[in-house]
Protein backbone atom coordinates (compact mmCIF):
# COMPACT_ATOMS: atom_id res chain seq x y z
CA UNK A 1 0.00 0.00 0.00
CA UNK A 2 0.98 3.63 0.00
CA UNK A 3 4.10 4.35 2.02
CA UNK A 4 4.67 7.95 1.10
CA UNK A 5 2.43 10.92 0.52
CA UNK A 6 3.75 13.69 -1.70
CA UNK A 7 3.31 17.44 -1.54
CA UNK A 8 1.81 18.34 -4.88
CA UNK A 9 -0.34 21.29 -3.96
CA UNK A 10 0.54 24.94 -3.65
CA UNK A 11 -1.71 27.51 -1.99
CA UNK A 12 -1.93 30.74 -3.96
CA UNK A 13 -3.79 33.98 -4.11
CA UNK A 14 -4.27 34.64 -0.40
CA UNK A 15 -4.90 38.34 0.15
CA UNK A 16 -6.07 40.20 3.23
CA UNK A 17 -6.11 43.74 1.89
CA UNK A 18 -9.20 45.68 2.93
CA UNK A 19 -10.62 42.97 5.16
CA UNK A 20 -10.95 42.89 8.94
CA UNK A 21 -9.93 39.24 9.09
CA UNK A 22 -6.48 37.79 8.51
CA UNK A 23 -4.96 34.53 7.33
CA UNK A 24 -2.99 32.57 9.92
CA UNK A 25 -0.90 29.53 9.07
CA UNK A 26 1.26 27.09 10.99
CA UNK A 27 3.47 24.25 9.73
CA UNK A 28 4.28 21.41 12.10
CA UNK A 29 4.93 17.68 12.30
CA UNK A 30 1.96 15.52 13.26
CA UNK A 31 1.31 11.81 12.76
CA UNK A 32 4.92 11.56 11.57
CA UNK A 33 4.20 13.87 8.63
CA UNK A 34 4.13 17.54 7.72
CA UNK A 35 0.86 19.35 8.37
CA UNK A 36 0.06 22.88 7.15
CA UNK A 37 -2.94 24.36 8.98
CA UNK A 38 -4.41 27.58 7.60
CA UNK A 39 -7.35 29.46 9.11
CA UNK A 40 -9.04 32.81 8.64
CA UNK A 41 -9.65 34.63 11.93
CA UNK A 42 -10.29 38.12 13.29
CA UNK A 43 -7.00 38.33 15.19
CA UNK A 44 -3.83 36.40 15.99
CA UNK A 45 -5.06 35.20 19.37
CA UNK A 46 -8.12 33.62 17.79
CA UNK A 47 -6.09 32.27 14.86
CA UNK A 48 -3.59 30.60 17.20
CA UNK A 49 -6.43 29.21 19.31
CA UNK A 50 -8.11 27.68 16.25
CA UNK A 51 -4.89 26.09 15.07
CA UNK A 52 -4.22 24.71 18.57
CA UNK A 53 -7.69 23.16 18.48
CA UNK A 54 -6.93 21.46 15.15
CA UNK A 55 -3.60 20.15 16.46
CA UNK A 56 -5.27 18.69 19.55
CA UNK A 57 -7.84 16.92 17.40
CA UNK A 58 -5.20 15.47 15.09
CA UNK A 59 -3.22 14.26 18.11
CA UNK A 60 -6.38 12.60 19.44
CA UNK A 61 -6.94 10.80 16.14
CA UNK A 62 -3.34 9.59 16.10
CA UNK A 63 -3.69 8.09 19.59
CA UNK A 64 -6.82 6.29 18.41
CA UNK A 65 -5.56 4.78 15.14
CA UNK A 66 -1.80 4.47 15.62
CA UNK A 67 -0.44 0.94 15.29
CA UNK A 68 2.89 2.17 16.72
CA UNK A 69 1.38 3.26 20.02
CA UNK A 70 1.19 0.10 22.20
CA UNK A 71 -1.66 1.66 24.18
CA UNK A 72 -3.93 2.44 21.21
CA UNK A 73 -7.10 0.53 20.43
CA UNK A 74 -5.64 -0.38 17.03
CA UNK A 75 -2.64 -2.01 18.71
CA UNK A 76 -5.01 -3.94 20.98
CA UNK A 77 -6.83 -5.28 17.91
CA UNK A 78 -3.53 -6.41 16.35
CA UNK A 79 -2.22 -7.98 19.56
CA UNK A 80 -5.34 -10.13 19.84
CA UNK A 81 -5.40 -11.29 16.21
CA UNK A 82 -6.45 -14.94 15.99
CA UNK A 83 -7.25 -14.92 19.70
CA UNK A 84 -10.28 -12.81 20.63
CA UNK A 85 -12.39 -9.83 19.58
CA UNK A 86 -11.54 -6.41 21.01
CA UNK A 87 -14.14 -3.86 22.00
CA UNK A 88 -13.39 -0.44 20.53
CA UNK A 89 -14.90 3.03 20.52
CA UNK A 90 -17.80 3.72 18.14
CA UNK A 91 -15.54 6.13 16.23
CA UNK A 92 -12.85 3.54 15.49
CA UNK A 93 -15.47 0.88 14.77
CA UNK A 94 -17.11 3.09 12.14
CA UNK A 95 -13.75 3.99 10.56
CA UNK A 96 -12.93 0.30 10.18
CA UNK A 97 -16.40 -0.39 8.82
CA UNK A 98 -16.02 2.37 6.21
CA UNK A 99 -12.58 1.01 5.32
CA UNK A 100 -14.05 -2.42 4.62
CA UNK A 101 -16.72 -0.81 2.43
CA UNK A 102 -13.98 0.92 0.42
CA UNK A 103 -12.23 -2.45 0.08
CA UNK A 104 -15.41 -3.88 -1.43
CA UNK A 105 -15.78 -0.86 -3.71
CA UNK A 106 -12.22 -1.26 -5.01
CA UNK A 107 -12.22 -5.06 -5.25
CA UNK A 108 -9.64 -5.24 -2.48
CA UNK A 109 -7.18 -2.75 -3.99
CA UNK A 110 -7.62 -0.81 -0.75
CA UNK A 111 -7.23 -2.95 2.36
CA UNK A 112 -6.31 -1.82 5.87
CA UNK A 113 -5.00 -5.32 6.58
CA UNK A 114 -2.09 -4.48 4.25
CA UNK A 115 -0.18 -4.01 7.52
CA UNK A 116 0.08 -7.82 7.64
CA UNK A 117 2.31 -7.84 4.54
CA UNK A 118 5.90 -9.06 4.74
CA UNK A 119 8.21 -6.21 3.67
CA UNK A 120 10.06 -8.10 0.95
CA UNK A 121 10.35 -5.22 -1.53
CA UNK A 122 13.09 -2.67 -0.93
CA UNK A 123 13.11 0.69 -2.68
CA UNK A 124 16.33 2.07 -1.24
CA UNK A 125 18.59 0.80 -4.02
CA UNK A 126 19.54 -2.42 -2.21
CA UNK A 127 17.41 -4.80 -4.31
CA UNK A 128 19.34 -6.57 -7.08
CA UNK A 129 16.72 -9.08 -8.15
CA UNK A 130 13.01 -9.70 -7.82
CA UNK A 131 11.72 -11.78 -4.91
CA UNK A 132 10.65 -15.30 -5.88
CA UNK A 133 7.03 -15.98 -6.83
CA UNK A 134 6.55 -18.14 -3.72
CA UNK A 135 8.00 -15.44 -1.49
CA UNK A 136 5.68 -12.83 -3.00
CA UNK A 137 2.64 -15.05 -2.54
CA UNK A 138 3.61 -15.82 1.05
CA UNK A 139 4.06 -12.10 1.81
CA UNK A 140 0.29 -11.49 1.54
CA UNK A 141 -0.90 -14.73 3.12
CA UNK A 142 -2.36 -12.90 6.13
CA UNK A 143 -3.81 -9.98 4.16
CA UNK A 144 -7.54 -9.90 3.46
CA UNK A 145 -10.27 -7.52 4.59
CA UNK A 146 -12.76 -10.43 4.61
CA UNK A 147 -10.90 -11.72 7.68
CA UNK A 148 -11.77 -8.59 9.66
CA UNK A 149 -14.87 -9.56 11.65
CA UNK A 150 -17.08 -6.80 13.03
CA UNK A 151 -19.81 -7.13 15.64
CA UNK A 152 -21.89 -3.96 15.59
CA UNK A 153 -23.92 -4.89 18.68
CA UNK A 154 -20.84 -5.36 20.85
CA UNK A 155 -18.67 -2.83 18.95
CA UNK A 156 -15.90 -5.42 18.62
CA UNK A 157 -13.26 -6.06 15.97
CA UNK A 158 -11.67 -9.48 15.45
CA UNK A 159 -8.82 -10.40 13.11
CA UNK A 160 -9.27 -14.07 12.27
CA UNK A 161 -5.63 -14.97 11.57
CA UNK A 162 -2.77 -14.97 14.05
CA UNK A 163 -0.18 -12.40 13.02
CA UNK A 164 -2.75 -10.40 11.07
CA UNK A 165 -2.62 -6.60 11.48
CA UNK A 166 -4.50 -3.53 10.40
CA UNK A 167 -3.08 -0.07 9.74
CA UNK A 168 -4.43 3.27 8.58
CA UNK A 169 -1.45 4.54 6.60
CA UNK A 170 -3.52 5.02 3.45
CA UNK A 171 -6.50 6.69 5.11
CA UNK A 172 -5.45 8.01 8.54
CA UNK A 173 -4.14 11.46 7.63
CA UNK A 174 -7.15 12.10 5.42
CA UNK A 175 -9.46 11.14 8.28
CA UNK A 176 -7.58 13.41 10.67
CA UNK A 177 -7.87 16.31 8.20
CA UNK A 178 -11.62 15.71 7.94
CA UNK A 179 -12.11 15.65 11.71
CA UNK A 180 -10.05 18.82 12.22
CA UNK A 181 -12.07 20.61 9.53
CA UNK A 182 -15.41 19.60 11.11
CA UNK A 183 -14.28 20.76 14.55
CA UNK A 184 -13.02 24.12 13.28
CA UNK A 185 -16.24 24.77 11.38
CA UNK A 186 -18.17 24.00 14.58
CA UNK A 187 -16.01 26.57 16.38
CA UNK A 188 -17.03 29.19 13.84
CA UNK A 189 -13.96 29.27 11.58
CA UNK A 190 -15.38 30.54 8.27
CA UNK A 191 -12.58 29.32 6.00
CA UNK A 192 -9.36 27.38 6.05
CA UNK A 193 -7.25 24.53 4.81
CA UNK A 194 -5.90 21.41 6.51
CA UNK A 195 -3.02 20.07 4.40
CA UNK A 196 -1.82 16.73 5.73
CA UNK A 197 1.21 15.98 3.57
CA UNK A 198 -0.85 16.40 0.41
CA UNK A 199 -4.17 15.24 1.87
CA UNK A 200 -5.88 18.61 1.59
CA UNK A 201 -9.27 19.60 2.97
CA UNK A 202 -10.73 23.06 2.38
CA UNK A 203 -13.78 25.06 3.40
CA UNK A 204 -14.95 28.59 2.78
CA UNK A 205 -13.16 31.02 0.49
CA UNK A 206 -10.11 33.27 0.45
CA UNK A 207 -10.36 36.77 1.91
CA UNK A 208 -10.70 38.22 -1.58
CA UNK A 209 -13.86 36.15 -2.10
CA UNK A 210 -12.26 33.73 -4.53
CA UNK A 211 -12.12 29.98 -4.15
CA UNK A 212 -8.95 28.41 -2.83
CA UNK A 213 -6.74 27.40 -5.75
CA UNK A 214 -4.40 24.46 -6.01
CA UNK A 215 -1.52 23.89 -8.38
CA UNK A 216 -0.93 20.23 -9.17
CA UNK A 217 2.75 19.47 -9.57
CA UNK A 218 3.99 17.94 -12.80
CA UNK A 219 5.53 14.60 -11.72
CA UNK A 220 7.87 14.70 -14.73
CA UNK A 221 9.24 18.04 -13.51
CA UNK A 222 8.54 18.84 -9.86
CA UNK A 223 9.44 22.50 -10.33
CA UNK A 224 6.42 23.09 -12.57
CA UNK A 225 2.66 22.64 -12.35
CA UNK A 226 0.52 21.17 -15.11
CA UNK A 227 -2.87 22.29 -13.77
CA UNK A 228 -4.37 25.04 -11.63
CA UNK A 229 -7.80 24.25 -10.23
CA UNK A 230 -10.25 26.05 -7.90
CA UNK A 231 -11.41 24.15 -4.82
CA UNK A 232 -14.53 24.87 -2.77
CA UNK A 233 -15.75 22.83 0.20
CA UNK A 234 -13.88 19.77 -1.05
CA UNK A 235 -10.92 17.58 -0.31
CA UNK A 236 -8.16 16.70 -2.73
CA UNK A 237 -5.39 14.14 -2.41
CA UNK A 238 -2.44 13.49 -4.68
CA UNK A 239 -0.37 10.33 -4.46
CA UNK A 240 2.84 9.86 -6.40
CA UNK A 241 5.33 7.06 -6.82
CA UNK A 242 7.89 8.53 -9.18
CA UNK A 243 10.67 8.64 -6.57
CA UNK A 244 10.55 5.17 -4.99
CA UNK A 245 10.76 2.32 -7.49
CA UNK A 246 12.88 -0.56 -8.76
CA UNK A 247 13.29 -1.80 -12.31
CA UNK A 248 13.68 -5.40 -13.44
CA UNK A 249 13.54 -6.78 -17.00
CA UNK A 250 12.45 -3.42 -18.36
CA UNK A 251 9.47 -3.09 -15.99
CA UNK A 252 9.30 -0.31 -13.42
CA UNK A 253 7.89 -1.45 -10.07
CA UNK A 254 6.79 1.23 -7.62
CA UNK A 255 6.50 1.28 -3.83
CA UNK A 256 2.69 1.03 -3.85
CA UNK A 257 2.01 -2.69 -3.37
CA UNK A 258 -1.13 -4.55 -4.40
CA UNK A 259 -2.36 -6.13 -1.14
CA UNK A 260 -4.08 -8.89 -3.11
CA UNK A 261 -1.02 -10.15 -4.96
CA UNK A 262 2.06 -8.75 -3.24
CA UNK A 263 3.32 -7.24 -6.50
CA UNK A 264 4.07 -3.51 -6.82
CA UNK A 265 1.86 -1.37 -9.01
CA UNK A 266 3.08 -0.17 -12.40
CA UNK A 267 1.96 2.07 -15.25
CA UNK A 268 0.94 5.14 -13.18
CA UNK A 269 3.14 7.77 -11.56
CA UNK A 270 0.60 10.20 -10.10
CA UNK A 271 -3.06 10.17 -9.04
CA UNK A 272 -5.13 13.12 -7.84
CA UNK A 273 -8.60 12.52 -6.41
CA UNK A 274 -11.24 15.15 -5.56
CA UNK A 275 -13.94 14.08 -3.09
CA UNK A 276 -16.20 15.51 -0.39
CA UNK A 277 -13.91 14.04 2.28
CA UNK A 278 -10.14 13.56 2.44
CA UNK A 279 -10.60 10.12 4.00
CA UNK A 280 -12.27 8.81 0.84
CA UNK A 281 -9.97 10.72 -1.53
CA UNK A 282 -6.96 9.30 0.33
CA UNK A 283 -8.14 5.70 0.00
CA UNK A 284 -9.20 6.03 -3.64
CA UNK A 285 -5.94 7.65 -4.74
CA UNK A 286 -4.01 4.62 -3.52
CA UNK A 287 -6.54 2.22 -5.03
CA UNK A 288 -6.33 3.69 -8.54
CA UNK A 289 -2.59 2.92 -8.69
CA UNK A 290 -3.40 -0.71 -8.05
CA UNK A 291 -6.54 -1.00 -10.19
CA UNK A 292 -4.85 0.73 -13.15
CA UNK A 293 -5.95 3.81 -15.05
CA UNK A 294 -8.76 2.22 -17.10
CA UNK A 295 -10.49 0.38 -14.27
CA UNK A 296 -9.67 3.13 -11.78
CA UNK A 297 -11.13 5.97 -13.86
CA UNK A 298 -14.15 3.87 -14.79
CA UNK A 299 -14.81 3.23 -11.09
CA UNK A 300 -14.49 6.94 -10.29
CA UNK A 301 -16.93 7.81 -13.08
CA UNK A 302 -19.55 5.70 -11.29
CA UNK A 303 -19.20 7.59 -8.00
CA UNK A 304 -21.08 10.88 -7.40
CA UNK A 305 -19.10 14.02 -6.49
CA UNK A 306 -15.75 12.34 -7.06
CA UNK A 307 -13.24 13.11 -9.82
CA UNK A 308 -9.66 12.15 -10.59
CA UNK A 309 -6.60 13.01 -12.66
CA UNK A 310 -4.18 10.20 -13.54
CA UNK A 311 -0.72 10.57 -15.06
CA UNK A 312 0.76 7.43 -16.57
CA UNK A 313 4.44 6.51 -16.69
CA UNK A 314 4.72 8.04 -20.18
CA UNK A 315 3.59 11.43 -18.87
CA UNK A 316 0.13 11.24 -20.46
CA UNK A 317 -2.76 12.83 -18.55
CA UNK A 318 -6.06 10.98 -18.11
CA UNK A 319 -9.12 12.38 -16.32
CA UNK A 320 -12.55 11.32 -15.15
CA UNK A 321 -15.56 12.58 -17.07
CA UNK A 322 -16.12 15.96 -15.43
CA UNK A 323 -12.56 17.28 -15.37
CA UNK A 324 -11.24 19.06 -18.45
CA UNK A 325 -7.58 20.08 -18.62
CA UNK A 326 -6.34 22.09 -21.56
Amino acid sequence: MLLKRLFTFLLIGISSTGFSQEVYKRTLKLMGSRFDITVIAQNKKLGDSYIDTAVQEIDRIEKLISSWDPNSQTSAINKNAGNKPVQVSPELFQLIKRSINISKLTDGAFDISYASMDRIWKFDGSMKQMPSKNKIQHSVAKVGYHNIILDSKKSTVFLKLKGMKIGFGAIGKGYAADKAKVLLKQRGVVAGIINASGDMNTWGKQLNGEKWKIAITNPMNKNTAFALLPLFEKAVVTSGNYEKYVQFNGTRYTHIIDPRTGYPSSGIISVTVFAPKAELADALATSIFIMGKEIGINRINQLPQIECIVIDDKGNIHTSNNIKIK
